[in-house]
């Protein structure tokens, strides 16, 4: 289950990741003014952003969850064998 997990992150990481490269490209390529052009790149800045602010995030979570579980199986471990191993 964690392979697929797994799987399934990077698939949407490159998803992503071709999204952002795809309209990129469309943009800088686009027949625009100077001005519509840094006005567009503004907005994608912000749109990365808050992207990245919520990819931190979930980061987070998870490592939260990864680590409550690490504690919880030393936990499980300790009361097994009367001793924590290091």
């Amino acid at each position: 289950m964690a392979e697929n997990e797994k799987d399934c992150g990077n698939f949407l990481k490159g998803f992503v990741i071709g999204g952002v490269l795809g309209t990129l490209a469309g943009i800088l390529f686009a027949p625009k003014s100077g001005k519509g052009l840094r006005s567009d790149l503004k907005e994608i800045k912000k749109e990365a952003d808050r992207h990245l602010s919520e990819a931190r995030q979930k980061a987070k979570e998870i490592l939260a969850r990864g680590e409550k579980k690490e504690a919880e199986a030393g936990e499980a471990e300790k009361g097994v064998t009367g001793e924590k191993k290091a």
